[in-house]
């Protein structure tokens, strides 16, 4: 049973602050079910953060948080490490990882946004159909009290990616939003509608 104050719809906003005015640091977890395999393949989903400015962008290209680069800023967003396994779910415990020094964020850094992507999805021909009970919640780093939890529901068969939330600022404080936009074209679409220059991934 989830402690958090607002379990939220898409779309909803919660001023992360007002719910705890001592917040400094925050833990993003986020969980699936999927099966271990699809078609004799792995089914690997993986969590991604982007740092971005008022523009919409990231400032530079390792203001990117996924896999194979697991932190920013000597650890001011830091990815706690990819989970190749996949079906884990809110029964076992979240899939993956993200922590974010709320105060550590530089200045031109106005949001951060939180992607989860199927590996190879394109190759290995598989979708979101294939995922359920995914959902990103939002934790105070230091008590573990969760503060919000977006449940995501839509079914997605021909989608191998989704924006699920953003945290951004507000004044001296952060809010945080959920999404739940879904994407074709995988890690490599959503990085390069960032401004990532990257290879396809």
């Amino acid at each position: 049973m989830s402690n958090s104050l607002l379990k939220m719809l898409r779309g909803d906003e919660v001023n992360l602050h007002e719910i705890d005015p001592g917040l400094h640091k925050v833990q993003v977890c986020l969980g699936w079910d999927a099966p271990d395999q699809n078609n004799g393949v792995p089914v690997d989903l993986d969590t991604s953060a982007f740092l971005l400015g008022r523009d919409n962008r990231v400032r530079k290209d390792s203001d990117f948080v996924f896999y194979n680069n697991l932190e920013v800023d000597e650890g001011v967003v830091k990815h706690l490490g990819d989970n190749v396994t996949g079906a884990t779910g809110e029964d076992e415990g979240d899939c993956e990882t993200l922590e974010i020094d709320l105060d550590g964020l530089h200045f031109d850094i106005e949001k951060v946004v939180f992607s989860v992507t199927i590996h190879n999805a394109e190759e290995r021909q598989q979708h979101f159909g294939l995922v359920s009970n995914a959902y990103i919640r939002i934790l105070n780093l230091d008590t573990k009290v969760e503060l919000a939890r977006f449940d995501l529901t839509h079914t997605a068969v021909n989608e191998d990616a989704f924006i699920i939330g953003e945290i951004y600022r507000i004044g001296m404080g952060w809010r945080f939003k959920a999404i739940g936009q879904g994407y074709t074209g995988g890690l490599y679409k959503v990085a390069r509608d960032f401004n990532v220059n990257v290879a396809p991934i």
